[in-house]
């Protein structure tokens, strides 16, 4: 984890989901949730902050990685795994992550996730590849 993330993911759980001051502003009147993951390769647990896009009961995330070449690790780390956990405000949800790449849903999904945060388009100018969206929907029961 880095020194930035430790401070998003304290003010995020200080003040029931909301970060007004960590990073310079930049998650201010966000969406944000704090992911759980294990790397598929190390084992190792990682908290991610990251901004999501509300589609009905899920969450819908962009592996966009501020427009890097490659794209983030938590990406495959879902990929590998058929549930996991996310801290959404207040509460800590079980989920479901569907990783998607192409077709009419992440058509649908994208055009959301853009409407939400523009800045997505900037950063897909700084690269060749199709950021993935992965959807996480909550388990019930």
């Amino acid at each position: 984890m880095t020194a930035p993330n430790d401070l998003v993911i304290a003010e995020f759980r200080a003040n029931g989901g909301a970060v007004v001051e960590a990073m310079g502003g930049h998650f201010k009147e966000v969406h944000l949730l704090l992911l759980h993951h294990t790397g598929t390769r190390t084992g190792r647990r990682y908290v991610t902050p990251l901004i999501y896009v509300a589609d009905g009961d899920s969450y819908v995330l962009v592996g966009s990685n501020g427009g890097a070449a490659k794209e983030p690790a938590w990406v495959a780390n879902l990929a590998a795994v058929p549930e996991t956990v996310v801290e959404v405000g207040e509460r800590t949800l079980t989920v479901r992550p569907t990783v998607l790449r192409a077709g009419p849903e992440w058509d649908r999904l994208h055009r959301l996730a853009v409407d939400y945060w523009p800045d997505l388009v900037e950063y897909q100018s700084h690269t060749d590849r199709t950021f993935p969206l992965v959807v996480l929907t909550p388990l019930t029961g």
